[in-house]
């Protein structure tokens, strides 16, 4: 079989169309896979050397277990070319470092070699990840993708890839946004952990552990509503989204020194810090980019390119 101009017909290869992925994806794709393996293990390791299995340590296990999920749809993103895969992987495997890590060191005495091992290997994943995602060009080009929605228009109702209506925004952004929404689950964490006192007899405890789970939910509300007009470029968001991190550092911290003592204040406040001081950083550099000059316009769409690689038609006048 021959084309119009006389040349050979030939079959392409089914594995250079567009949708290929590259090998830097799949690498991180297996290694993500890893990640979340290296997470059970540990953690069930930490459960089996602990000298005490009381209940803090279960809430704290059982958080950390969530983090295989996390990872789990991290992995759905990923392949999925998803663009808020970067943010939330960096999230995900910094606040896993901290939730298995405080598993890892007992009340008292030497931490145990297998969860020491453990702990090593995961907290190297999660480096190789975040490195992956931020360092890699493939990577990089790959996650460009907006989440597919039901669209309405003229030819009728069709579910496909939406741009957003709202304007570009920065990934420091949404890194911010990402980390202000653990705010509620490192609250209700330790909150939880409390109920262990009220189970000890503290039944004096039980109101403000109850006040504490009330702050956690409207915490939660509160970094909706606040993410929600930061992202469509209010500024008064941004100073609410501070002000509810220092509010939430001012509830917690104390908190956790009055009902879970100096360990819970190290185990259960050290997450939340760094958290907070992520999204305060995310928020100023992000501040810092919107001001600089040139940058006021919009930002164009990498995914929309990638949908449209042919580019704006281009018109030639006659010579």
């Amino acid at each position: 079989m021959t084309t119009a101009a006389g040349e050979p017909h030939r079959r392409p290869y089914a594995g250079a169309g567009p949708d290929r992925r590259p090998s830097a994806v799949w690498a991180l794709t297996w290694l993500l896979v890893a990640t979340a393996a290296a997470t059970v293990v540990v953690d069930v390791l930490n459960w089996w050397y602990a000298p005490e299995r009381g209940f803090g340590l279960a809430v704290r296990s059982g958080w950390a277990l969530l983090r295989t999920l996390g990872f789990l749809i991290l992995i759905r993103h990923v392949r999925r070319g998803r663009a808020g895969a970067r943010p939330f992987g960096l999230i995900l495997a910094v606040t896993t470092i901290f939730a298995v890590g405080r598993l890892v060191v007992p009340r008292a005495g030497v931490p145990p070699l297998p969860g020491l091992l453990g702990f090593a290997i995961l907290a190297a994943l999660c480096v190789a990840v975040v490195w992956l995602l931020y360092r890699s060009p493939s990577i990089r080009d790959h996650l460009v993708r907006h989440p597919h929605r039901l669209v309405i228009d003229r030819r009728g109702v069709s579910w496909q890839e939406a741009v957003p209506r709202r304007p570009p925004v920065t990934g420091w952004l949404l890194t911010a946004r990402v980390a202000a929404f653990t705010y509620s689950p490192l609250t209700l964490v330790p909150a939880l952990v409390a109920i262990g006192t009220i189970l000890d007899g503290r039944l004096l405890a039980a109101p403000t552990v109850v006040l504490w789970f009330v702050v956690g939910v409207a915490v939660s509300y509160a970094v909706l509503f606040s993410s929600f007009f930061l992202l469509r470029g209010k500024r008064w968001a941004g100073v609410l989204l501070m002000l509810v991190t220092v509010l939430v550092l001012g509830v917690n911290l104390p908190m956790c020194w009055l009902l879970l003592g100096v360990d819970g204040l190290v185990r259960d406040g050290t997450p939340l810090v760094v958290a907070a001081a992520m999204t305060l950083y995310g928020l100023r550099r992000a501040a810092r980019a919107a001001a600089q000059p040139g940058r006021s316009g919009p930002v164009p769409d990498p995914g929309r390119a990638a949908r449209d690689p042919a580019g704006p038609p281009v018109t030639v006048r006659p010579g």
